[in-house]
């Protein structure tokens, strides 16, 4: 299944043999019944009440005489200990525990057993109570009264030594939320007592709400309030040195009016299953460190055929609905739908009828979301009962006493990319495992294999432009937290096909009100995130559109001889070699293929420019980081992207055994080479359209395949457009490996006909053919006549210094001697190439030769 739950505690295993052995001790020594006694027919009293900041886990059960017990499960140590023995027969609901473990609050109401006296106060339902317990000691009634009271021990960031002041808050029924101070002081050595326990200070934190929820692990309370004509979202942030603020206020199209009395995550809900407390509405808020912060929302359902849920990214300033319908719906739906928090992402599932894994950081477009319907045999897999998800990604099943941590299935989602024939799920899938794999080689290594064997398996986007793309983000996407803002997650940008089985409606939000001015951690972080929805128009993902302009430019003025300072372009090329160092650096060892081991000046140059670019780009919008680690930033990047690239080439390149003989010109391409070839000419329609650089001699080794698998037409057909780009290194090889056959001669002048004139000319003076010198030819007289200027000349001809007697090509030959000789005295030190008016007339002779067949 694509969500995977790893216990990390059961009761059944970490709790029950511990209880089993106590009560063996105790009964071995004697000491008759006690805390620690429990029976076989006890284990359906035992039960997790919190999990606490710290990951301690406080459970309880009834002894065989019917005491309430509370006992606590160390997560570092796996050691429980005994807290506390009532010695009455109540039920508890809620409990927490401070964290130096001295003094211990619960909430008890009266047993459901039918025939039992009143244990508690007269005219009271529940009985909250603050026990000192290090050691067992005083118990006092914080409240006493005919409502429901929730408890929980606040627990700031302090590890080095315990606070004098111990926080409690309250949460009542009644609908407001009191936070207690209580001052402890050590006496007789080691016993922890409470200072002033007849007057314990109070604050009213919050009243008039009908919903909370607690988030442990960050010591927030979030509330909704009722006051005003909409539904209001606050949060107060708990903080270590016993302040609190409330840090802002947002407006949510939210109907809780007739939603009755919730909350989220403030012990487990046994409780709260009753009609009193659930009306089949969920709601929760989930945030990750990266200052996302989403409200999670699904209203009562007046039918099970259909559920509608709706998910506010408040840090993205817009809400999704999405409504499916279920099929098969049967009497046994009674619960609603659970959200689980996975950090990146957000789950959404009904056992047994859909999962959908909803992205937080990038909502934007429905592909990068997973919907899985119940036909799919990873929903049966989940778990059937409710969940409760606490924070960092962890989750509490309250029926059968286990804690998991949810995590995403790397092999379950590689198989569902892999059997998928839905374009939304493939996309979903790759982009969810990149996430759990964030950059590890395996993972792409599995992937590449996928792609190589799959490479057209997608219609509605490039398979290859995506992995690259979103491989590459992810392998620099730790290094800064705002790096979501400035590179692209995905190659597409639109997407307009519907996903089977759900329907989406998004609309804008209003911004939440920070009511703080100075932010530290996850709200500044979240702060930055608003400020970029309210100011960046267009938004800062990075494009290489200003480095194809000035990659066009460049290109251009080398082909005019007219490049701007050698100082600019030296630069640009420092760059490439510093790109081409970083990925040497990361892979050590040898490569199968020629890639990165020739000068292939275009590429550099385009790779040289991106770096350029895209160092300003991170210049511009990360403020307070360091120039080195930008710079170091960039390297990383690009380097992912050629190494990506490279690995791709050499996973085809391996599957099929191919050898370095296969750079040679010496027989036709087999069906092994044509499949590189294929996967090459895909790498470049991905690159091109993004105009990303390739790895230098991906062209030479690209057009080697071309010629050895293409007819002749074919191969030239790619050439003229671009498919194929003739290197010089290429060619040279071309002209040295194949032998002057009528066949191969036409291959040759077709390819040298289409090569740029620089690299022309050095290729014709390596190809000794009449052909080859017919050209040069063409090229020295073009070169010569380009400035020549008509003047009277003698119209007697020596013609004893020619071979042939022919006035025509004898005036002409007699020309160009006279503008050599002219360009001999004026530039004495020009370089001479071996190309003269006699290598002309010879030449042209044998090429008249050849056309008349003599």
């Amino acid at each position: 299944m694509a969500l995977r739950l790893v216990a990390d505690f059961d009761l059944g295993k970490d709790v029950l043999p511990w209880l089993r052995a106590q009560r063996a001790v105790s009964e071995a020594s004697g000491a008759g019944s006690g805390g620690a006694d429990v029976l076989e027919n006890d284990y359906e009293s035992l039960r997790v009440l919190n999990v606490e900041r710290n990951g301690n886990i406080i459970y309880t059960y009834k002894d065989d005489k019917g005491n309430v017990v509370f006992g606590l499960y160390d997560c570092q140590t796996r050691q429980n200990e005994l807290l506390y023995t009532f010695e009455k027969d109540l039920q508890v609901f809620s409990c927490s525990v401070n964290s130096e473990r001295t003094l211990l609050a619960a909430s008890l109401v009266q047993s459901t057993k039918e025939g039992k006296r009143n244990e508690l106060q007269p005219g009271s339902k529940c009985l909250t109570l603050l026990v000192e317990i290090h050691p067992v000691n005083n118990v006092k009634v914080l409240k006493a009264v005919d409502s429901y009271i929730w408890v929980q021990f606040l627990y700031p960031h302090v590890e080095s030594h315990p606070l004098p002041e111990n926080r409690l808050l309250l949460i009542s029924e009644e609908k407001y939320i009191e936070q207690f101070r209580i001052h402890v002081a050590q006496e007789d050595g080691n016993r922890v007592v409470i200072k002033n326990s007849g007057h314990l200070p109070r604050d009213r934190i919050a009243e008039d709400f009908v919903w909370a929820q607690w988030d442990m692990s960050e010591q927030r309370l979030y509330y909704f309030d009722l006051k005003k004509s909409r539904s209001i979202l606050k949060c107060i942030q708990f903080y270590a040195d016993e302040r609190y603020n409330l840090m802002f206020e947002v407006p949510l199209d939210i109907s809780l009016s007739n939603s009755g009395f919730k909350l989220v995550n403030f012990g487990c809900d046994y409780h709260q299953d009753r009609d009193k407390f659930s009306k089949h509405l969920t709601l929760c808020v989930f945030t990750n460190h990266t200052g996302s912060l989403c409200v999670c929302y699904s209203p009562k359902c007046a039918s099970w055929e259909q559920i509608t849920y709706s998910v506010f990214y408040i840090h993205k300033g817009h809400s999704k609905t999405f409504t499916t319908s279920l099929e098969n719906v049967g009497s046994h739906v009674t619960k609603g739908i659970t959200f689980l928090n996975l950090d990146y992402y957000v789950a959404v599932y009904l056992p047994g009828h859909f999962f959908h894994l909803l992205n937080v950081q990038h909502p934007d477009l429905i592909c990068h979301n997973l919907f899985l319907t119940g036909n799919n045999e990873m929903i049966d897999m989940l778990p059937h009962c409710p969940l409760q998800s606490l924070s960092g990604s962890l989750v509490l099943d309250c029926c059968s006493g286990k804690l998991y941590r949810a995590l995403l299935s790397q092999s379950s989602l590689l198989q569902l990319l892999q059997n998928t024939r839905l374009d939304c799920e493939k996309m979903a899938a790759l982009h969810c495992a990149l996430y759990c794999g964030q950059g590890t080689q395996f993972l792409e290594g599995q992937i590449i294999q996928w792609i190589s064997e799959n490479v057209s398996a997608c219609h509605s986007f490039d398979l290859i432009q995506e992995f690259i793309i979103a491989s590459s983000y992810w392998s620099v996407y730790s290094e800064t937290s705002n790096m979501d803002k400035l590179l692209p997650y995905s190659s597409v940008l639109i997407w307009n096909t519907e996903i089977p089985g759900i329907t989406l409606v998004t609309e804008d939000i209003a911004l939440p009100l920070m009511k703080v001015l100075s932010f530290k951690g996850y709200w500044e972080k979240l702060n930055s995130n608003l400020e970029y929805v309210k100011y960046a128009k267009p938004h800062f993902h990075y494009n290489n559109s200003v480095v194809r302009r000035e990659w066009h430019n460049l290109i251009s003025e080398e082909k005019t001889g007219k490049r701007r300072s050698t100082a600019y372009v030296r630069n640009i090329l420092d760059n490439a070699v510093k790109v081409i160092s970083n990925l040497e650096a990361r892979n050590l060892g040898p490569r199968l293929t020629p890639l990165l081991q020739e000068e292939d000046s275009h590429q550099r140059l385009l790779m040289g420019l991106m770096v350029s670019e895209l160092k300003d780009h991170f210049l511009r919008h990360l403020q307070g980081v360091e120039k080195k680690k930008i710079e170091q930033m960039v390297l990383d990047y690009i380097s992912k992207l050629l190494d990506l690239i490279c690995h791709i080439i050499e996973t085809i390149w391996r599957k099929h055994n191919l050898h370095s003989w296969v750079l040679h010109f010496n027989s036709r391409g087999s069906a092994a080479e044509f499949a590189v070839f294929h996967i090459m000419t895909r790498i470049l329609e991905a690159t091109n359209s993004l105009f990303l650089p390739l790895p230098p001699g991906f062209h030479t080794l690209h057009t080697i395949l071309g010629v050895q698998c293409l007819p002749l037409h074919n191969l030239l057909h790619c050439i003229d457009s671009g498919v194929l780009l003739l290197t010089e290194t290429a060619v040279i090889r071309l002209m040295k490996d194949l032998d002057n056959t009528e066949k191969n001669e036409k291959l040759k002048f077709s390819i040298i006909v289409r090569l740029p004139p620089l690299i022309g000319q050095k290729i014709c003076r390596l190809w000794d053919h009449p052909m080859s010198s017919n050209i040069i030819s063409r090229n020295h007289v073009t070169r010569l006549l380009q400035n020549y200027k008509k003047q009277r000349r003698n119209s007697m001809i020596d013609k004893s210094s020619f071979s042939v007697e022919f006035l025509p090509l004898n005036y002409f030959i007699e020309i160009l001697t006279d503008i050599e000789s002219s360009n001999q005295a004026l530039y004495p030190f020009e370089g001479r190439d071996n190309v003269d008016a006699e290598f002309v007339e010879e030449a042209a002779l044998k090429h008249t030769t050849m056309l008349l067949g003599l």
